[in-house]
């Protein structure tokens, strides 16, 4: 399964937005139950992050895409896009 944090430049879709919400809530439900090893709280840790990040992608780029629909006369007003901020 590839990585979806791994490609920040491409569009993320709501069903990979919903998947990765969807995982991260598993994740962080199985570290607050805190039957997970050191080794696997920090796996799940990194791979949390990982999936924090491509949902932090996806409401950015919703934001810009409201943003436009707003003020379509006017699109230069929107602030760009940049996935590394």
């Amino acid at each position: 399964m590839a990585n979806p944090a791994s490609a920040p430049s491409e569009p993320v879709s709501i069903a990979d937005f919903e998947h990765s919400l969807d995982e991260l809530e598993q994740l962080v439900a199985r570290m607050e139950g805190g039957e997970l090893s050191l080794d696997e709280s920090l796996s799940s840790f990194e791979r949390g992050i990982g999936l924090f990040r491509h949902c932090q992608q996806a409401l950015d780029q919703a934001e810009l895409r409201v943003r436009l629909l707003l003020d379509p006369d006017a699109p230069d007003t929107a602030e760009p896009f940049d996935p590394e901020s």
